[in-house]
């Protein structure tokens, strides 16, 4: 690794005793998203799924979050709900209709199954209106209690509907940002009422084998207070396998306040264009992706971590852009940003501790279940930075603003990181 001007040299120690395991790295493609790709020509909709999940030459994504649709019809950005209509009250029984497409998820929901996706994480955004106060799937409202069973086994027929297509759901989140009412599907809860109904569905989940996850709040800091409303119940703590919140409102700057394991289940940057660039100060470019990355699993010591959308249109802030005549696409540094990780960094890892005495030095570690450690630089000086990284030895990568995943070189002990950039270690 080149070395250039005047550096301070620093030490890296990376632990050997393992911190939690790591569950993988995700992206979702729910609202029509995924309709968008599989609507791509065949080589560029091919290269798209390469650079999502390829080990290879892409991010190697390894968790797909799937999205429960609760609208009547699936026009613009609406998901058509596999029970549309009221099946004749909450005792009815349930009245699935069943497209075989669901948005284009189950297409991919396949494509990620040959990459080696085995994790697929289902979020229900809202009910149907006929479940709710207000009557819609949008602009908030809450389940009214004589739906509550009917909603839980609705939400587990979808998960069957999939299973019959051969995609086994691992994980189910009955709720999306229930403390956010936007115009489109949504529904709240209280922390409280959070904590109830786990009660209600978490031993239909349990029965079903599926991982029960909650509660998606809209800011970290909500995700404390969802994550103890459940905890401080004994019986939702014992159904609840997985805490997830999201750091619109408030940033990831602690862990949630529970032993179970904790994801970031969605985030993507504010902004109003489309935007390339590694390092411009903007706030949604790879730099800034890569800086929430790191603070996800440093400060907030998560177990895994999923992308909001892996591919959009217009001014999106996903990593991939399909240029508005639906026939090319565009790739953003947060993709690399994203592969840093998310392409070594595989299920069953271990987070290891780090110790680094360089304040511009940002650093991630982890060892897979093969033995290989993974060591993963954020330099956010704008100088190189030499540092003594004692007993690694293996390979490198870096992301900068000229470079994306590149080779760079052999370490032995000694690295050299580049200003401004991202850098990935691999041992053997």
């Amino acid at each position: 690794m080149k070395l250039s001007g005047q550096v301070r040299v620093t030490g890296i120690d990376i632990g050997r005793q393992p911190l939690r395991r790591i569950d993988g790295f995700g992206f979702c493609e729910a609202f029509q998203r995924a309709r968008v790709m599989r609507e791509l020509p065949e080589g560029p909709r091919r290269e798209v799924l390469d650079l999502l999940m390829s080990r290879r030459t892409g991010a190697g994504l390894s968790i797909l979050r799937l999205g429960i649709g609760s609208s009547t019809d699936s026009s613009g950005d609406r998901m058509l709900s596999v029970q549309p209509e009221d099946p004749g009250g909450p005792r009815a029984e349930p009245r699935l209709r069943w497209d075989r497409d669901d948005s284009g998820q189950l297409w991919l929901a396949r494509e990620a199954r040959r990459y080696g996706i085995r994790r697929f994480f289902a979020s229900a955004w809202s009910a149907p209106g006929y479940m709710k106060d207000n009557g819609s799937d949008s602009d908030g409202g809450s389940l009214l209690p004589e739906w509550y069973e009917s909603y839980a086994r609705y939400l587990l027929g979808w998960t069957d509907l999939y299973r019959a297509e051969g995609i086994a759901v691992t994980d189910l989140a009955f709720t999306n940002e229930p403390d956010f009412t936007i115009d489109y599907a949504s529904m709240r809860f209280t922390p409280a009422e959070a904590a109830a109904y786990t009660k209600v569905i978490g031993p239909r989940i349990r029965r079903a084998g599926l991982r029960l996850a909650g509660c998606d709040s809209y800011g970290w800091k909500g995700a404390v207070e969802y994550t103890l409303a459940v905890e401080e119940d004994p019986e939702a703590a014992a159904l609840m396998d997985l805490h997830t919140g999201h750091p619109y409102e408030a940033p990831v700057d602690r862990p949630l306040p529970t032993r179970k394991p904790t994801w970031m289940s969605e985030w993507s940057p504010d902004g109003d264009t489309w935007n390339e660039r590694w390092d411009d100060g903007s706030g949604f470019d790879g730099m800034a992706v890569a800086r929430q990355i790191h603070d996800s699993f440093a400060l907030g010591e998560v177990n895994g971590y999923v992308y909001w959308f892996g591919v959009s249109t217009g001014t999106t802030r996903a990593p991939i852009r399909v240029d508005d005549d639906g026939t090319g696409y565009r790739v953003a540094k947060r993709l690399w940003a994203l592969a840093g990780w998310s392409r070594c960094v595989r299920p069953g890892a271990m987070a290891l501790r780090v110790t680094c005495d360089h304040p511009d030095l940002l650093v991630t570690a982890f060892r897979n279940e093969g033995g290989g450690r993974v060591v993963v630089v954020l330099n956010t000086a704008r100088e190189t930075v030499r540092a003594d990284l004692p007993g690694l030895e293996g390979t490198a990568w870096t992301t900068d603003e000229d470079r994306s995943m590149a080779p760079a070189g052999t370490v032995r002990g000694k690295a050299a990181f580049a200003p401004r950039s991202l850098t990935t270690l691999v041992t053997v």
